[in-house]
């Protein structure tokens, strides 16, 4: 199986750590015909307007939107949830349009807003997940087969469409890699026999 972390900018160590702890040696993926050989990839955190002119400008975007047309799994983590909603708002062009979600940029404030939330997740079992949230976007709005996994008092900010799923909060700051596993099962589910 090979995962991949885009590693144009964000937090890709964080990610690759993860994946290493469930036996998983990540792909830092730069150029697009990398991404034409994963299995599944991960679009970490950072700076989404700097990440979405890095993808245009390596063609990468491209190869995502090729890849995932044949059902590759993907998973966004704060910057990377904003490039794959297919709305901004405030009339921000979408990236790569890939979830029927409608996003906030840094809702929940700035840098110095930054904090951690016990989530409960009834998919990743009973005991709550420790979320990081840091200039998190939110979620406004979601699309019928958009299924929300977990909201902070009502705001979505865990969600899954498909083969796509999409995080408000940082997993990879934590040492819980029960959301990796579970993007980990989409890519094993999602791989032909």
């Amino acid at each position: 199986m090979k995962i991949g972390v885009l590693a144009l900018q964000g937090s890709v160590e964080e990610h690759a750590r993860s994946l290493r702890r469930l036996g998983v040696e990540p792909v830092a993926v730069r150029r697009a015909e990398q991404v034409r050989e994963l299995d599944g990839l991960i679009l970490p955190g950072g700076e989404s307007t700097t990440l979405g002119k890095l993808m245009r400008l390596y063609e990468v975007d491209q190869a995502i939107r090729e890849r995932t047309a044949h059902g590759m799994p993907v998973y966004g983590t704060c910057a990377g949830m904003i490039l794959m909603a297919k709305q901004i708002s405030g009339g921000e062009a979408p990236h790569l349009a890939l979830i029927d979600l409608v996003v906030t940029r840094n809702a929940s404030g700035r840098q110095v807003d930054s904090y951690e939330r016990d989530l409960p997740v009834p998919d990743l079992g009973e005991s709550p997940f420790k979320a990081v949230f840091i200039r998190a976007p939110y979620i406004d709005d979601v699309g019928e087969d958009v299924r929300v996994l977990a909201d902070v008092d009502g705001t979505p900010v865990f969600a899954r469409e498909g083969n796509f799923l999409v995080s408000s909060f940082h997993p990879e700051l934590t040492d819980d890699d029960r959301i990796h596993e579970y993007f980990l099962n989409m890519v094993r589910s999602a791989r032909p026999n």
